[in-house]
């Protein structure tokens, strides 16, 4: 008789099952983003001290910004494509590194068209983040728990934004404002190493049960196919649901624009604030867009229980909420008091994120696997193409006219999409059984 091992057996003993590692994984892809968002608000942070060492004008700010803005648009169909083709973990990876470095060399920026540059660079490697988004809720949760993945995935986007400015601040007191690119640039390269050593697609990962694997597939969606690049755009492009997921795109991104990049030079030139307030108050409207992302996947749960929608109309439902909350942007023109001003905008923050993670949600509900990064990649595209025209119009009108006129603007953008939203993607029919 034998006494041998099966070495079968011996790797199932060896392998340790974690549970729930759909959601560790989730979390895993959080920190990425919450990192890309430090190292990408880090600019808007500076900005007031970066204007005074580097002798910056607030249209050659503008021109840094709008770098940023037109490399992440042009980039996130390509990143898309890139990742759908090449796989999430080796994509996203060689994306995030070479943001890092991107990052780090700003501390060695002389002049403002240094910083546009190395600006362009970061914009480019960065636009990888929301098409690994929709990625990372496709692949590892069933459609079932895809809007409150969604939801949860948003969060990865403000909280980032949110803890960039006491983060940079502190760095910045500690060692200048090259330091602080640098502390930032470093937490990048930590995140690219835990990446590569924990992340894998479910069907390789060591440490998935069979039974969480067979909860995810259980939708058992068709294999993904994979296209060539251009044709890939063509194929998205010819669908309508498509164009109600990005014309709302593109409506509600100058807000977030305005938020990453802008609020912090508002708050010291229209209100005051020195680095040390920008830095206590810039993070609370990030907190609200960090609520209004959790949020808004349960909203859906809220309007199927309550009004009957189908998973579609909910997450719609749940989308429309979310800009008439943004009408809260358009009364900051109305009051002098910071505080009252500090609130509305985080309104604002809320408010948006709710639709930013519901149109992701949208993303991966009408999509197949083999599309969703490219799709969302192109639907981020519209939404920056929009960001960067309007950071430009604020580079040449804020010091002429202010940004009352921009807020109240912004008040409003949401509403527009959500009529495109409704028309082109809302289901005219009865709840599914």
């Amino acid at each position: 008789m034998s006494h041998g091992i099966n070495p079968e057996l011996t790797t199932v003993k060896s392998k340790r099952v974690v549970k729930h590692l759909r959601w560790w994984m989730l979390v895993l892809f959080l920190l990425g983003v919450t990192v890309n968002y430090i190292t990408r608000n880090s600019l808007g942070i500076l900005a007031p001290e970066l204007k005074v060492s580097l002798g910056l004008t607030t249209e050659q700010y503008s021109w840094i910004v709008g770098a940023f803005q037109l490399a992440y648009t042009l980039f996130q169909p390509l990143c898309g494509w890139l990742i759908d083709v090449i796989g999430l973990k080796i994509g996203f990876m060689v994306c995030a590194g070479i943001w890092a470095v991107a990052c780090l060399a700003h501390a060695g920026a002389g002049s403002w068209l240094h910083l546009a540059i190395l600006r362009f660079v970061m914009g480019g490697a960065e636009a990888a983040a929301t098409p690994a988004n929709a990625k990372t809720i496709g692949e590892w949760f069933p459609k079932s728990e895809r809007p409150i993945a969604a939801g949860w995935a948003g969060v990865g986007f403000s909280v980032g934004a949110m803890l960039a400015p006491p983060i940079i601040y502190f760095a910045h007191a500690s060692f200048g404002w090259q330091g602080a690119f640098l502390f930032t640039g470093v937490l990048a390269l930590l995140w690219v190493v835990l990446w590569w050593m924990f992340y894998y697609n479910p069907e390789q990962h060591p440490n998935l049960g069979k039974s969480e694997l067979e909860f995810i597939k259980q939708d058992n969606e068709p294999a993904p196919v994979k296209l060539p690049f251009f044709t890939a755009l063509k194929t998205v492009s010819k669908d309508k649901r498509f164009y109600g997921i990005a014309i709302p795109a593109f409506m509600a991104e100058p807000a977030w624009a305005v938020l990453s990049f802008w609020v912090p030079l508002y708050l010291a030139n229209e209100r005051g604030m020195d680095l040390k307030q920008i830095a206590m108050f810039a993070w609370l409207p990030f907190l609200a867009a960090d609520l209004g992302s959790v949020v808004s996947g349960y909203l859906t749960r809220l309007y199927t229980r309550l009004f009957g929608c189908t998973r579609v109309n909910s997450v719609v439902a749940s989308s429309v909420t979310g800009a008439f909350l943004m009408i809260s942007l358009a009364l900051v023109a109305m009051t002098d008091d910071p505080y009252i001003t500090i609130a509305l905008i985080s309104i604002g923050g809320f408010g948006h994120q709710i639709i930013s993670c519901m149109l992701s949600a949208l993303v991966v509900e009408s999509f197949d696997k083999g599309q969703m990064a490219t799709v969302n990649g192109m639907r981020g595209s519209f939404a920056w193409i929009a960001s960067f025209i309007f950071s430009l119009i604020i580079g040449v009108t804020a010091d002429k006219i202010g940004f009352n006129p921009l807020f109240i603007a912004m008040g409003f953008f949401d509403l527009i999409g959500a009529f495109f939203l409704i028309a082109f993607i809302a289901e005219r029919r009865a709840a599914r059984a």
